[in-house]
C-alpha cells in the first residue's frame, strides 16, 4: 500500500469523486492510472482505494491524500506523467495493509482567502473563539448527521485578506464555506451575537434564516494529518507544482491588474 500526497487547482473540476459525466480529481487520477497500466479498464478503483476527502467542486488542495495498492515502481512523478497539469502528486509514503485514508486521518485543515480588507480581525476572533471546541454545528451543513465536530479554527491579516484556517478531524459537506459566511456576517453586524447563539442551538435555521455557503474558489484543503506516516517529497514532482502553480499565480495577477484598469476607467 502506498499514500500519495496530491496538490489540485479545483476551479476546473465539478469537485473531487469521481461522478458520471462530468470531470472530476479523482476520476481523472483514475484515468492516469488506467493509462499507466496500474488501473484495469473494468476495475472501477485500485485495491485498498480511499481518499482523505471528497472537496466540493472549485475546491482546491495542497495535501489531498489517496491510498491504494501501488507497484513499487509508481512514484509520484511516474503518475504525473500522466496527469494533467491541474492535478500534481507531489510525496507518497508506503502505509502498512488495511490503511484507509479517510478513517485514519485524525485532523483535516482548511484554509479559506477571504477578501475583506474593511472587517477588523478582532471582530472575527470573537466569533471564532465562539464556534471554537465541541458542537452540533448542523446548521452549518446540508448534512443530516455525523454533524458534531470539535473544531479549531484561527485567522491570520494577509493584505486585504482574511486567512481563515478551520481544523477538525472531519468535516461535514459545506461546513467550512457555510462557516466562513456566518464568521464574516456577524464580524460585519449583518447578523448579530444573538444569531451566532441560533445557529449553534438545536433550531434547525433555513430559507432566510439560514446561512449560505461561501464562494468554493478560495477555498483549500491545506493539510490530513496522519501520525504514523511519514510522507517522503518527490523533489521533481515538486518542482513541478511550484513552476505550474506559480504560473497560474501569475496569470491571475495579471487578470487582476486587467480588471482593474477597466473597472477604474469607466467614468
Amino acid at each position: 500500500m502506498r499514500a500519495y500526497r496530491v496538490a489540485y487547482d479545483g476551479r476546473p473540476y465539478y469537485g473531487f469523486q469521481r461522478q458520471p459525466d462530468v470531470t472530476t480529481v479523482e476520476g481523472t487520477l483514475f484515468d492516469a492510472l488506467r493509462r499507466l497500466g496500474v488501473l484495469d479498464d473494468e476495475v472501477r478503483k485500485p485495491p485498498g482505494y480511499a481518499a482523505a476527502g471528497r472537496t466540493d467542486a472549485g475546491v482546491s488542495a495542497v495535501a489531498q491524500t489517496v491510498a491504494f495498492e501501488a507497484p513499487a515502481w509508481l512514484a509520484p512523478r511516474a503518475l504525473n506523467s500522466e496527469l494533467p497539469a491541474s492535478v500534481r502528486a507531489w510525496a507518497s509514503a508506503d502505509v502498512p495493509d488495511g490503511f484507509h485514508a479517510t478513517h485514519h486521518a485524525v485532523a483535516r485543515t482548511y484554509t479559506y482567502h477571504r477578501y475583506a480588507p474593511d472587517v477588523p480581525r478582532s471582530d472575527v476572533e470573537a466569533v471564532l473563539d465562539r464556534l471554537s471546541g465541541r458542537h452540533d454545528f448542523h446548521n452549518l451543513t446540508p448534512d443530516d448527521r455525523n454533524t458534531v465536530r470539535d473544531l479549531r479554527p484561527g485567522v491570520e491579516h494577509d493584505g486585504e485578506f482574511l486567512v481563515l484556517r478551520l481544523r477538525a478531524g472531519g468535516f461535514p459537506r459545506e461546513f467550512v464555506r457555510r462557516t466562513v459566511s456566518l464568521v464574516v456576517a456577524v464580524a460585519t453586524d449583518e447578523r448579530d451575537a444573538e444569531f451566532l447563539d441560533r445557529v449553534l442551538s438545536t433550531e434547525s435555521l433555513a430559507g432566510p434564516d439560514g446561512v449560505p455557503p461561501a464562494p468554493a474558489y478560495p477555498l483549500v484543503l491545506t493539510d490530513v494529518d496522519y501520525p504514523d506516516v511519514s510522507f517522503s517529497t518527490d523533489e521533481q514532482a515538486a518542482k513541478t507544482v511550484r513552476e505550474v502553480f506559480e504560473a497560474r499565480r501569475v496569470e491571475r495577477l495579471a487578470e487582476a491588474r486587467v480588471a482593474a484598469e477597466v473597472a477604474s476607467g469607466v467614468r
